[in-house]
Order: C-alpha cells, then sequence, then structure tokens
C-alpha cells in the first residue's frame, strides 16, 4: 500500500466493540483494515485519521455539492442555530425555502421537509397510496429508495440463468416477505414493459417510483424518450408519477432532472444536496396531491425542518440558483470524464461514462448499459481492483461502481491534476495485476 492506516485499523478495533462492523451505517465499513475513519474534510478533500489526504469524489454519496465546510453555508447554518433548534413550531424559514424550490422545481406547488431521503420517500409512496386509493407500486430494477421495507428489494442476477425474469428477494433480513406482493419490476428503458404491467395491474398500481439516472446503479440514465413515455403512461393509466431527485435533485439541473429531462412529476423527492450536508429532505408535488397531507395523510417528524438545517438550505439553494456554481461542477466533471478518457485510451482499454458530468459513471465496455440487467451481468472487476489502487493513490471513490463520481464546486484545477495522475497510475497497476482480458484487440 501507498499510504498507512494505522491509526484508522486501531479505531476500527476500538469502535467495533460497541458499534456494529465499526461504523455508524453498512455502507462506511470496507473491511477491517481498509475502513477509513475521517478526521476532517474541506473544499473537495478529506484527511483521515494517519493524515492521508483524499480527493473526494464520494462527497457524502453527494450531499456536499459546494464542497466540504463551505463558509457561507456553515455561516448560515450557525445563525440558524441561533434561533433555537426545535420547538415542535413552524418558523418563518420554511416558507422561505419552500418558496425558493417552488422557484427552481415548477412541480413542487407545494412542500414539506423531512430529514432523510428514506423519510421523504416513504412519505411520497403513502402520500401516492392515500391520493389513488391503492396499495400497489411500479419501481425500476436497480433503483435505489432508501432503508425501508417497501424499497429494500433487488434481483441476485448471479443466480439468474438469463431464462424468464430473476427472483425478486429482500435486500435484508427482517423485511416481511408479505410486503413483496405490493411491488412490481420493469427494466429501465423498456416503455413496452412498463405499459404491459399498467394494463395489467394498474387498477392496484398508486405510483411509479423512479430515479431517472439511478444514483446507486452506476448513473444508469434513462433515455428521454423513456422517460416521456413514462408521463404519458401514469397519466393514461391513473398512476402517480413519483420522481426520486434524492440525487440527482439541484445537482444535474437547478431544476434537477426534470428541468434536465422537460417532464414534471406528479411526487418528487430531494435531499442530497438540498443543504450541502446537513440532514433535510423534501417531499414536493401536485397541489391537488399535496394538500391530502393533513386531510387524511399523517406526515411529520420531531426534528423536521430544523432550524440550523433549513438555514443552511436557505444559503445552499440561492447558490445553486443564483450563481454559476452548476456550471462549473458540470464542466469540471467533463474535463475529468476527457482526462480518464484520454488515460484509457491510450492504454486500448474499453470504456464509456454513464450519468451526468456531476455525478458521472464509468463503465469498461464501449457501449455502456441501459439498465440493471445489463451492468449487473457485466464484469466490473476491472473496476472493483482499480477502486483499491486509487484509495493508496489520494483518490476516493465507492470502492465498487455502483456508486457514481460526485463532482462538488469546490474541485479545483489541482483536484483535477492529482485525480488524473493517480488514475493512470491506478489503471496500469491494475492492468499489471490481470486486467489485460479489458484491452481492446485491434
Amino acid at each position: 500500500m501507498a499510504r498507512k492506516l494505522t491509526k484508522s485499523n486501531a479505531q476500527f478495533q476500538r469502535a467495533v466493540k460497541r458499534l456494529p462492523l465499526g461504523v455508524a451505517s453498512n455502507f462506511r465499513y470496507w473491511g477491517e483494515d481498509r475502513t477509513i475513519y475521517v478526521k476532517r474534510g474541506v473544499g473537495a478533500r478529506i484527511t483521515d485519521l494517519d493524515d492521508n489526504e483524499y480527493v473526494d469524489y464520494r462527497m457524502g454519496y453527494g450531499p456536499a455539492i459546494l464542497g466540504y465546510a463551505h463558509p457561507e453555508v456553515d455561516q448560515a447554518a450557525r445563525e440558524g442555530m441561533q434561533v433555537g433548534g426545535v420547538f415542535a413550531l413552524s418558523t418563518e424559514r420554511e416558507f422561505t425555502v419552500a418558496e425558493r424550490i417552488s422557484k427552481m422545481v415548477p412541480a413542487a406547488e407545494l412542500v414539506r421537509f423531512s430529514n432523510s431521503g428514506t423519510e421523504a420517500v416513504m412519505a411520497g409512496l403513502r402520500l401516492a397510496r392515500a391520493y389513488t386509493g391503492k396499495d400497489d407500486y411500479v419501481i425500476l430494477e436497480g433503483g435505489y429508495h432508501g432503508l425501508f421495507d417497501a424499497a429494500m428489494w433487488f434481483t441476485p442476477m448471479d443466480k439468474w440463468s438469463q431464462v424468464g425474469d430473476p427472483e425478486v428477494k429482500p435486500y435484508s433480513e427482517g423485511v416481511p416477505l408479505s410486503t413483496r406482493s405490493f411491488a412490481h419490476f420493469v427494466q429501465a428503458n423498456d416503455a413496452n414493459q412498463l405499459e404491459d404491467v399498467f394494463k395489467r395491474h394498474s387498477h392496484r398500481i398508486a405510483c411509479l417510483l423512479i430515479e431517472p439516472i439511478m444514483g446507486n446503479c452506476l448513473g444508469i440514465a434513462a433515455d428521454p424518450e423513456y422517460l416521456r413515455a413514462a408521463r404519458t403512461l401514469c397519466d393514461k393509466h391513473g398512476v402517480v408519477l413519483l420522481i426520486d431527485e434524492v440525487k440527482t435533485g439541484f445537482r444535474v439541473a437547478r431544476g434537477g432532472v426534470q428541468e434536465l429531462y422537460g417532464v414534471n412529476a406528479d411526487l418528487c423527492t430531494f435531499a442530497k444536496a438540498v443543504a450541502n450536508g446537513y440532514p433535510i429532505s423534501v417531499l414536493a408535488g401536485r397541489e391537488e396531491i399535496m394538500r391530502k397531507i393533513g386531510n387524511g395523510v399523517a406526515h411529520g417528524g420531531t426534528y423536521t425542518a430544523h432550524s440550523i438545517s433549513l438555514a443552511a438550505a436557505e444559503k445552499t439553494l440561492q447558490i445553486l440558483d443564483e450563481t454559476d456554481a452548476l456550471e462549473r461542477i458540470a464542466d469540471y466533471g467533463t474535463r475529468l470524464r476527457n482526462g480518464m478518457r484520454a488515460a484509457l485510451s491510450a492504454r486500448g482499454i474499453a470504456h464509456s461514462f454513464v450519468g451526468h458530468p456531476s455525478m458521472s459513471g464509468l463503465y469498461f465496455a464501449h457501449e455502456p448499459p441501459r439498465n440493471y440487467r445489463a451492468w449487473k451481468s457485466s464484469d466490473y472487476s476491472f473496476y472493483d481492483a482499480m477502486a483499491q489502487v486509487l484509495h493508496d493513490e489520494g483518490v476516493l471513490c465507492e470502492p465498487d461502481s455502483r456508486e457514481p463520481w460526485f463532482v462538488s464546486a469546490a474541485h479545483d484545477a489541482s483536484c483535477l491534476a492529482d485525480t488524473l495522475k493517480g488514475f493512470e497510475i491506478a489503471v496500469d497497476v491494475t492492468l499489471k495485476s490481470g486486467g489485460a482480458t479489458h484491452k481492446v484487440t485491434a
């Protein structure tokens, strides 16, 4: 290893005595000898307990869109702290932030706040069911909508024989198998399959829950024609279109993926980039549907619309709305792709990119995947091996290819230079260790 994790390893041995896996979230556990504990983060870089510095492309899975310890956002949060915290009463800033969100996202006619993406999607599903009077829902294979029972289903492709549809299983023990009957699964970018499911089951289906850019599946993106067809089919069959923008919201465009694709949701959720890392999420949508909240539909929470998070959200959204931050993020993401492309092409390695420049997925084949099955049945071992070397070279991406590379407004020329230098080293080391099968033959 080019770095030492002595202090992180020692911290793991202490932490595992009181914390399962030694961490507060399963996704932070990377093994006993590779789990990182952070000392601090500034801009687009983080430093671990051993003083290893990394250019970070996880950015908390997307929240730190302006960078860590952003001075304006943190100052706003401190001012929000002076409001007093949690009252189980409302403050003026709830309306101010809701107004900004409605300005940026036309479909967000009314807004309610929660604390996490999971909470927002749970509330959205409950609201869609109440509005339609139906219980079932459709989700895309490979989509990720949070850690709650209704969303925790997946298809284990390693046991699929390519005949028929793969078996759907719960993502975790403890998910009641009886809830499986509510969920219908379709493949991304297959409007015919979606239409067939609607024709057979629309009398039971409350909503289509969809990430147009799949934030936990490489960043696989919907074709614009597919999303427009989904919008039309939802209207035709009386199904609520619930667009999950927990990762894409206020990142891929000021109006999120809906602006990018020119499609308005009936309901939509936001979280990651809303407050640059302070805990807050949003459920928003058409007034007709949202007015069901408080008129039959329960929604609330002790920490909802916390004064600190609201203040951070107000400043973050102002910056994203009124400055060129998103343009700079997309430009950096494009230059990052171009630099990686040059390094891979020079070595004859087949590759492609998916998603958006602000949240890119790197795929080692000429043609990018268009759905979960195409990605899951591919060979992504080169990426997984390369990621380990990247960490040693001070470039922090997710250890497997499911998670896109997130760019922030704090990524700068020095970040790009350090990244591309480390990337070339990582590619070469991975090739020497057995990645030659990924070479493109002339």
